[in-house]
């Protein structure tokens, strides 16, 4: 049986203020959480203070980016190593924000996903179809290309530290989300080509979660479905009464 996963994805928002507010209230009302796993991922600042924050809670805490190697000259970048040094458990890899507004490639991305498992980071990998792409009849294209680029990097034993999140770029800060049918389509689909590529153990064991305009009122609806394991939220994760929600969508 899959444990459900929550992660909570701040993106560039909170003060150092409201981010341990934020923190201070998840912990009260599900620090000891024990049906769901629950991660946040707070900007790099405010990581330390996050943390504090968790300390004796069974939230963990997870970075959202890092660069591939461990030190060096790569001037604004944070590394595997600062981030387990911070205390993080967890990394998003792969966002489509980063893809498409940044220009990360293929190649880079297996690069992050393949260091951060190297310094005993869990890694939460994005992809996803943009509006085009899915208007073209092209998703299970493109999200096969992005697993092809990432995941056979690692070995099965490698992929247990892995969890993979569908996040159809046009439903990402849009207010429309798939449906419950059409991300179940894709998880299914996700979860067959693991079965092709390494084996039926991985497949059935790796957690695969749905991210896009995930609130409080579709989440329930998300999670009924068989091969959602989980759900990466961005806005709604930042108010601690939806994001709580949420977690209490993921027990049942």
């Amino acid at each position: 049986m899959r444990k459900k996963l929550v992660a909570g994805n701040w993106k560039m928002n909170t003060t150092r203020q409201t981010a341990v507010q934020l923190a201070r209230e998840l912990v009260a009302a599900a620090g000891q959480e024990t049906a769901v796993e629950v991660v946040v991922c707070p900007p790099f600042p405010y990581l330390l203070l996050v943390r504090e924050v968790l300390a004796g809670s069974r939230i963990a805490l997870g970075a959202q980016n890092l660069h591939p190697e461990p030190k060096g000259a790569f001037t604004g970048e944070v590394s595997p190593v600062m981030l387990t040094d911070c205390g993080c458990q967890w990394v998003i890899v792969g966002h489509s924000e980063r893809r498409r507004d940044l220009g990360e490639s293929h190649e880079f991305i297996r690069r992050k996903l393949v260091a951060a498992v190297h310094h005993g980071l869990q890694v939460i990998l994005c992809i996803g179809e943009t509006k085009p792409e899915r208007d073209a009849g092209q998703t299970f294209q493109v999200v096969r290309a992005q697993l092809q680029d990432s995941l056979p990097a690692l070995t099965s034993d490698q992929l247990q530290a892995v969890v993979v999140a569908y996040e159809p770029v046009w439903a990402i800060g849009t207010g429309v989300n798939a449906t419950p049918e059409q991300a179940q389509e894709v998880h299914a689909f996700v979860r067959r080509w693991l079965g092709e590529q390494f084996d039926a153990k991985t497949a059935e064991n790796l957690r695969i979660l749905y991210g896009g305009s995930v609130n409080a009122s579709n989440a329930g609806a998300l999670l009924a479905q068989p091969d959602v394991d989980g759900v990466l939220v961005g806005g709604a994760s930042l108010q601690a009464s939806e994001f709580l929600a949420i977690i209490r969508s993921a027990r049942r």
